[in-house]
């Protein structure tokens, strides 16, 4: 009987998980905000989970808006863009880092968390309040560099997104008013991938 490998959680802010995890004795690697100290943090942690011997799948939770999907709504993230590479001005499209022709513009990933709607990460070092215009089903300052490390590493990556907001002028005090109920999702889908691991045990 195969053993699935361990389950690495990545958050942001501990802010996000209002301490559930603790709790119940799950550790967290928390990276900070935005997609530099993202980066930064799992290639560490990969590197180190590596040299241990280990090859974890990583799990992003986290926080979103949306004008998509409804407050409220967990969502299991599986395409990712970064949403804020724009290098329009030397002919690429939104979205695409250029001469870096061997990543594809929207990164994709097999499904983990089954029975949540999928959605469409778009990342960027922005916290989105009042832009016309968002392209993707969710927003969020994280996940797409995340999914690239995973994608660069050959290390299995899933992702579950809370809405939280609108991504619009309330956004601010909806993301606030809305954590706790993030983080009782959180604990709730962690533990229903724990289970369903342990399945295949």
């Amino acid at each position: 009987m195969a053993h699935p490998e361990p389950i690495l959680v990545v958050m942001a802010l501990e802010l996000e998980s209002q301490g559930r995890f603790r709790e119940r004795g799950v550790e967290v690697l928390y990276t900070g905000v935005g997609k530099v100290n993202a980066a930064y943090a799992l290639t560490r942690r990969l590197a180190a989970e590596r040299a241990a011997g280990h090859a974890p799948l990583v799990l992003n939770l986290g926080t979103a808006g949306s004008r998509v999907h409804r407050t409220g709504s967990l969502l299991a993230c599986r395409r990712f863009v970064q949403r804020d590479m724009d290098v329009s001005g030397l002919g690429f499209p939104v979205g695409r880092t250029p001469f870096e022709d061997a990543v594809p513009d929207e990164l994709e990933f097999p499904e983990v968390l089954e029975g949540l709607t999928h959605a469409t990460c778009g990342t960027g070092d922005r916290f989105e309040a009042h832009s016309d215009a968002l392209p993707w089903d969710v927003v969020d300052m994280e996940a797409y560099a995340l999914a690239k490390v995973c994608w660069l590493e050959e290390v299995p990556f899933a992702c579950a997104k809370y809405v939280t907001d609108g991504a619009d002028g309330a956004a601010a005090g909806d993301w606030q008013s809305n954590l706790a109920h993030a983080a009782q999702d959180f604990v709730t889908l962690h533990a229903w991938l724990l289970a369903q691991r342990a399945k295949l045990r």
